[in-house]
This record gives structure tokens, sequence and C-alpha cells, in this order.
């Protein structure tokens, strides 16, 4: 092993050890995670619950999981859960815009604040 590769083994090795300081861009992308992260939770936690009902109301149509349950007529009761289901689906998107959208402008000015502090140095 030459001398160049063990320089680099070594630096390689020494910066897991030293403390890093955080930087402008490093306190930006924290900011953009601060805003994007609850509105990405909600809209995954929401959407899996809505397929959850919307395969519920579909499994009482299609299987027989309604006479298991005691329904004389999973029919209709299937259809109204699959609807629901299919609704929360739909209206996912425009409440994550929505939680989004009011995260960002929370956070605006702190954000192009920074920004600018970045780009104009």
């Amino acid at each position: 092993m030459n001398r160049n590769d063990q320089e680099f083994i070594v630096r390689k090795i020494r910066t897991q050890y030293t403390e890093k300081t955080a930087t402008a861009v490093d306190e930006l992308k924290a900011l953009d995670a601060k805003v994007k992260k609850p509105a990405n939770v909600f809209a995954y936690i929401f959407g899996v619950v809505s397929a959850i009902i919307m395969g519920c109301g579909m499994s009482l149509v299609m299987t027989d999981i309604g006479a298991a349950v005691n329904i004389a007529d999973p029919m209709v009761p299937g259809i109204v859960i699959g609807v629901i289901g299919m609704a929360m689906a739909i209206i996912n998107y425009p409440i994550y815009k929505g939680v989004l959208n009011s995260r960002k402008r929370k956070y605006a000015d702190k954000i192009i604040a920074l920004s600018e502090k970045i780009m104009n140095k």
C-alpha cells in the first residue's frame, strides 16, 4: 500500500471521529425537512388507512366474509365502506397539499432569509 492510499484511509477513519460543525446549508436542509415531514407522514398514514378501509369494503362484496360475521346481505355495507375508503383516498392529496402549503407559509421567511445568506456569501 503506497503512502497516498494510507493517508486516504487515515483521513477517512479520522473524519468518522471528529465532531462535525453544522453549516448554514445543514440548517437549511433541516428546515426543509421540518416543513415536509409532517405532511408526508400524514399522507402516508391517511393513505394506508383509506386503502385498508376500501379493501374491507371490497372484501365484504367479493368474498364470504359477510356470512362469517353474520351480515345477511353484505353487498350494500361493502359498497358503502368501499366508497368511504375511496373518498378518503381521493381527498388525501388535497389535504396533503393543504398541510404542506400551510407549513411552507409558516417557515417561508426563515428559509428565504437563510438561503439569501448562503447565496450572498
